[in-house]
């Protein structure tokens, strides 16, 4: 039997040795804790239960906990709190689909871009893409500092300002050219058929996107009145000319009126100049092909990429002119998404000859999503082909007949493409 002193040491040996296990224990299981658990800054960081995850987190979350505990910035302005720490990701998130397409907005972005579809916003006018790894201008809009400037469709953006352009996405640049009214803007130009990149300064406005216009092109002077317009003098054989400049909510009303004037000017030839224009609203190309279709025939497919054959956009059938209707349709460069799937569409149907250049090709289809309130993704959902099933992405639309403008053309401001039209339209 243990003395009494040889016990009471034995007890105290043991109570020391379980803290000691405990202890352990506890720092055991802190260093075991998944790296997610050490994040005490965010809520909601579980996966929902419907998303069914095979890849492991644990390296983001490890990373984040790296940042948050080890990272000491140049300047106190150059810290990032967590929320501007999340839209990073995100934005890293879509990024990493090499989709220039597919972009995630901030809330101050999205503010910029709802404001931009409305057609109200303060820049410098003209569209912007990605063609072969490179910033390229799409089109400059009528009337706005971008075409002043004599910014062209298929210029190379090189610098803006002196942020060189080569890793920046779509809305990177977009948010760099932006700015407010009367600050300047300087991009370094490639412009093919030049020998060397060139600066152009552009002065930012607030930019009203346009969206139609029309006229009226005469024959001779009419010496029979059989065959004048009433009140106007001009010939029957006149060529009427529609130009639209982007397909915007309003567009396709704006259509209809405009095809009003053209059955009322008494005109058999249609010239629809889709030159620079970048698109807009899918709804907008359906509804106006449907002015020269038949129900039911197919104006585009959309394919999503699953084993569905894809949606399909039909005329809703208005087809409003007989056979008599003689249509030309101008493109070029600067002709992209919508104008490629209207043009498209009219061509392969046998409605319109096309003149000019290669379009675009920007054959892929977004769709706006809310991630918050303020916040939203533009996503790549699916990509469009022709009738014939041609994508429009890897080459854009080829024109019945090929014309070219030469820089001389534009200095000395003639247009043959326009000549063309109008030639092939009078034959």
């Amino acid at each position: 039997m243990q003395p009494a002193h040889q016990k009471k040491q034995s007890i105290i040996f043991a109570v020391m040795l379980l803290a000691v296990v405990f202890y352990a224990g506890v720092l055991l299981g802190r260093h075991d804790r998944p790296s997610v658990a050490s994040v005490t800054s965010l809520t909601n960081k579980e996966a929902p239960p419907e998303v069914l995850l095979s890849t492991d987190f644990t390296p983001f979350w490890t990373a984040w906990n790296i940042l948050n505990s080890t990272y000491v910035a140049a300047t106190s302005t150059a810290v990032a709190n967590d929320t501007e720490k999340l839209w990073g990701a995100i934005s890293g998130l879509t990024a990493s689909l090499k989709d220039p397409y597919t972009v995630f907005f901030p809330p101050e972005e999205s503010a910029m871009f709802e404001n931009e579809i409305n057609g109200n916003f303060q820049g410098v006018g003209m569209e912007v893409g990605i063609k072969e790894e490179v910033l390229t201008v799409i089109a400059p809009l009528k009337g706005t500092p971008a075409e002043r400037a004599g910014i062209r469709p298929g210029d190379k953006i090189l610098k803006i300002d002196d942020e060189v352009s080569t890793n920046l996405r779509v809305d990177q640049a977009v948010k760099l050219i932006r700015g407010k009214k009367g600050t300047a803007v300087r991009l370094m130009i490639f412009r093919e058929g030049k020998s060397e990149p060139f600066e152009v300064t552009v002065i930012r406005d607030i930019i009203d996107l346009p969206t139609i216009d029309t006229e009226l092109k005469p024959g001779k002077t009419a010496t029979s009145s059989s065959n004048t317009i009433a009140g106007t003098g001009l010939q029957k054989d006149g060529v009427f000319i529609i130009r639209l400049y982007s397909f915007s909510a309003n567009s396709a009303n704006l259509f209809k009126g405009a095809l009003r004037k053209f059955i009322s000017s008494g005109s058999h030839k249609l010239l629809f100049d889709l030159r620079g224009n970048p698109g807009g609203y899918l709804d907008a190309a359906v509804e106006m092909a449907s002015y020269f279709l038949p129900t039911g025939k197919v104006i585009v497919t959309e394919n999503s990429g699953t084993a569905s054959k894809g949606k399909v956009d039909r005329s809703l059938g208005y087809n409003l002119f007989n056979k008599n209707l003689r249509m030309v349709i101008l493109v070029n460069g600067g002709s992209a998404s919508a104008s490629e799937i209207l043009a498209g569409a009219l061509q392969q149907h046998g409605v319109a000859q096309l003149v000019g250049t290669q379009t675009f090709g920007k054959g892929s289809v977004q769709q706006l999503i809310k991630v918050t309130p303020e916040t939203s993704l533009k996503v790549t959902v699916a990509r469009w082909f022709t009738p014939n099933g041609t994508s429009i992405s890897l080459k854009g639309i080829t024109p019945d007949v090929v014309v070219k403008m030469t820089p001389e053309d534009i200095e000395k401001k003639r247009d043959p493409q326009l000549e063309k039209a109008i030639e092939l339209l009078n034959k």
